[in-house]
């Protein structure tokens, strides 16, 4: 609950939190597995992890009505294109969460033909490290986007810091 004044029926807060805690509880994230972590990530959408709880039962397919892309396994530097491309579909605002080792680093694969680490075509906001992570992990992570997102400015997404991070990566 944000904080606010409380009454004999009725509760006042500020926008800002009230949108946020909208966000943060209705995160529909769009998996991009291409290896391992995506078999830990089908573990976690499974009944004993309960991945429903945190308001993302809905496993979206379609970038354009995703809001967390979540990039997990290797990532082949021919898939870049693809990657930023699916970044580029989701509408505003949206956030990327890197899962497992390889998508962050490019993992144990230092070769020509793997990207080493996505946040190279694409900002990053939560890394989840390990090879593969456990599902415990991916909801940590997830439970760290939640964050994030609950406390972003209804702004943020309109100020000149962000528009030059995003001019970095080649987006307009």
């Amino acid at each position: 609950m944000p904080p606010g004044h409380t009454g004999e029926g009725f509760f006042a807060t500020r926008l800002n939190d009230v949108v946020g805690l909208a966000r943060k509880n209705s995160i529909w994230p769009l998996p991009f597995a291409t290896s391992c972590c995506g078999i830990e990530f089908m573990a976690l959408m499974g009944s004993h992890y309960d991945f429903a709880r945190f308001g993302s039962e809905r496993l979206g397919f379609s970038p354009r009505q995703c809001d967390l892309l979540m990039v997990m396994g290797t990532i082949a530097k021919k898939m870049g294109p693809i990657v930023k491309q699916v970044y580029l579909q989701m509408a505003e605002p949206r956030w990327v969460m890197a899962v497992g080792a390889c998508a962050a680093s490019g993992g144990i694969f230092d070769s020509y033909a793997v990207l080493q680490g996505i946040d190279q075509i694409v900002p990053v906001d939560v890394y989840v490290p390990g090879c593969p992570p456990r599902p415990e992990g991916i909801i940590d992570g997830f439970m760290r986007v939640q964050d994030l997102v609950g406390q972003e400015s209804l702004r943020r997404r309109n100020s000149e810091q962000y528009k030059s991070l995003m001019d970095s990566y080649g987006i307009q």
